[in-house]
């Protein structure tokens, strides 16, 4: 089982294109904080930017960023134009066409693209939010696969073709792919608690694969730990340590995803949902997911629907 593949499909992470930034000199653009993950790719040229918080950096040609909880930031050409650029700012801003912003003055210096993620509400096991405010890959680290992403984006936004905003966005989506794979195999070990040190794990990613694989089994720590072949004491203590809970939390928390969208998007009757993701009986499915929606199984198809 690809785990990462698995709970991004179920997670529902998906990016659309919003912009290309086409700027000359002296502009700054500022973003709002947002729900969703902000994606910026520079295709051609330099820009600085500042999240609160963190040190200013330049982007570089073939720079990528993402700021996995859509923190507020700022775009600049340089640091003094930077350093007036906040909240309400968009100096030089201008839509010159679909999909292309044009900022500051003269020629075309820089070029950037810009995307967002947006992820499905009721799962609460995600990918985006596990990673740090600010995740920037410099051109150089990137690796080859994403480099010839970002071209590819650049050369499709310079020469618009049939069906072009579907390539887009398929391309946004594989990048997102290709910076989680760089960002996994050269950052430091992630912080605890984070889920994505599942992923580097031979041992407790093979847990975790286990689950996915199958959610409805009735897995205990002991059956896992054999699965994966290290004691059972082992797997308790090494398991909350990586993902953040019990390996029991872990296994209710990822059914009553899966129970959440069946429940919203199909009209399964309660009791099949509930054998889908590994209870026997109605009243057992409803007291577990009441206690993790804080709803009914009933009540929830009608409220989630709803909303």
């Amino acid at each position: 089982m690809d785990v990462l593949a698995d709970v991004l499909a179920v997670s529902g992470v998906r990016g659309t294109l919003g912009s290309r930034i086409d700027a000359g000199a002296d502009w700054g653009w500022w973003a709002p904080r947002t729900r969703d993950a902000a994606f910026h790719a520079v295709t051609a040229g330099t820009a600085w930017l500042a999240v609160p918080g963190h040190e200013a950096v330049e982007l570089m040609p073939g720079d990528v960023v993402l700021l996995p909880r859509g923190v507020a930031h700022a775009i600049a050409s340089d640091p003094v134009a930077l350093a007036r650029t906040d909240e309400g700012t968009y100096d030089g801003f201008e839509r010159t066409g679909v999909g292309t912003t044009r900022m500051g003055r003269g020629p075309t210096r820089t070029q950037i693209v810009c995307a967002h993620y947006s992820h499905d509400p009721v799962v609460t096991t995600q990918v985006l939010e596990t990673l740090p405010d600010v995740v920037h890959l410099r051109a150089h680290d990137g690796g080859p696969g994403l480099q010839d992403t970002v071209r590819l984006l650049g050369r499709e936004l310079a020469d618009p073709q049939l069906a072009g905003t579907v390539v887009l966005d398929r391309l946004v989506d594989i990048l997102l792919i290709q910076l989680l794979r760089v960002w996994l195999a050269d950052s430091p070990a992630p912080r605890d608690g984070c889920w994505l040190r599942v992923l580097r794990d031979p041992v407790i990613g093979a847990a975790v694969a286990r689950i996915h694989d199958d959610p409805s089994h009735p897995w205990t720590t002991g059956m896992l730990a054999a699965e994966v072949s290290v004691s059972r004491a082992t797997l308790a203590r090494r398991f909350p340590e990586l993902v953040g809970e019990t390996p029991a939390a872990y296994l209710t928390r990822w059914r009553m995803d899966l129970a959440a969208r069946r429940l919203r998007d199909t009209d399964d009757p309660i009791d099949t949902v509930a054998e889908g993701v590994g209870y026997a009986s109605v009243p057992a499915f409803s007291r577990a997911f009441s206690r993790a929606r804080g709803q009914a199984p009933g009540r929830f198809r009608t409220t989630s629907r709803a909303a």
